[in-house]
């Protein structure tokens, strides 16, 4: 429960706790000392009483399991090079001729080289040639450009 009352000095608004009435107080806006009036029907604020019909005591249950969680987090699968022969599944690789552009020269023939020679001929099972367009951001023009889709083992 919260006293409200005014400074007589500058016409502030003041709420105290009701634990403090008759105690003496400094005005946080012109510093005057004011002494806190007894609570009464006039100046009795209850503290969350607009609340108080709305609050809803929620309980909350933690979820317990019979069996460990499934973890959400995977294991990053090993590089090409340091898998064994064993279980080799279909994987797919897209080099994109935009992404190996740098400034003055076309690298698209050496990356395609290095990515087959790290797959090895023996895992390729397909590379198929792709067309595609896109929106440059700089210039915002449809542009067209190609690529290459390998289909392999590993």
């Amino acid at each position: 429960m919260d006293i409200v009352f005014s400074c007589p000095g500058c016409h502030q608004e003041l709420v105290v706790d009701a634990q403090g009435s008759g105690s003496e107080i400094e005005c946080p806006s012109c510093e005057t000392s004011i002494t806190v009036p007894e609570a009464d029907a006039a100046n009795v604020k209850l503290h969350g009483a607009s609340n108080a019909a709305n609050k809803v005591d929620k309980q909350f249950v933690v979820p317990t399991y019979d069996q460990p969680a499934e973890s959400l987090i995977t294991k990053a699968r090993p590089p090409l090079e340091k898998q064994k022969d064993g279980e080799k599944i279909l994987r797919i690789k897209t080099i994109r001729h935009t992404d190996c552009k740098e400034v003055g020269h076309d690298a698209f023939d050496e990356r395609v080289t290095e990515i087959l020679n790290q797959i090895g001929e023996s895992n390729i099972v397909s590379i198929n040639t792709i067309s595609y367009s896109y929106v440059d951001l700089s210039t915002k023009q449809l542009l067209a450009d190609f690529g290459v889709v390998i289909i392999y083992k590993g």
